[in-house]
């Protein structure tokens, strides 16, 4: 039943994540002039370790617009210009990482142009949460609302740095490695 609902709602997740993506790199130009070299390619993002227990994630496949964006491709591709792989064995963890603005470990291969432009992008770009909200709310409660997201931010980073600290110290069985 909930592989049979992920499989009904994935298109329209997916379609919103674009957006998202798009978004954030229209907003860097410097962004949109590295991708706009690479019109037409394609990247495949591989989530490696999915639980078998959660239904599988939709397909990250993405090609690369005239205008230095990205457009989901919902059917395959023969093979991808470039393949990103990301350890996805905690899902939970990388997307609070990645909502945290942590720059999750990434495996890139494939074409050695896309693959520097791509790392680029994903070391350097990041939403500007601010900006948005000042266009909204203007100037003033756009500051005070990125000053208080700052600090749950921060507040969030450390109890998840916290939580992966402790989960790495732990053994599967629950004693703490290290001891006597």
């Amino acid at each position: 039943m909930l592989h049979a609902l992920a499989s009904l709602v994935a298109p329209a997740m997916m379609e919103r994540l674009t957006l998202a993506i798009n978004h954030v790199l229209a907003a860097e130009p410097a962004a949109t002039q590295r991708l706009a070299a690479h019109r037409g390619r394609t990247v495949h993002v591989d989530l490696e370790r999915w639980p078998s227990l959660l239904p599988p994630p939709p397909r990250l496949a993405f090609a690369v617009t005239p205008a230095g964006l990205v457009e989901w491709q919902a059917e395959g591709l023969a093979e991808p210009d470039l393949h990103v792989r990301v350890d996805a064995s905690n899902p939970a963890l990388l997307g609070a990482r990645v909502l945290l603005g942590d720059t999750p470990d990434v495996e890139i291969a494939g074409d050695a142009a896309l693959a520097a432009d791509v790392h680029w992008v994903i070391d350097n770009v990041r939403w500007d949460a601010e900006a948005d909200l000042e266009r909204v709310f203007g100037a003033r409660v756009a500051h005070d609302l990125a000053r208080a997201g700052s600090a749950l931010a921060r507040a969030l980073r450390t109890a998840v740095r916290t939580g992966v600290d402790l989960a790495t110290r732990l053994k599967p069985g629950g004693a703490e490695r290290g001891g006597p």
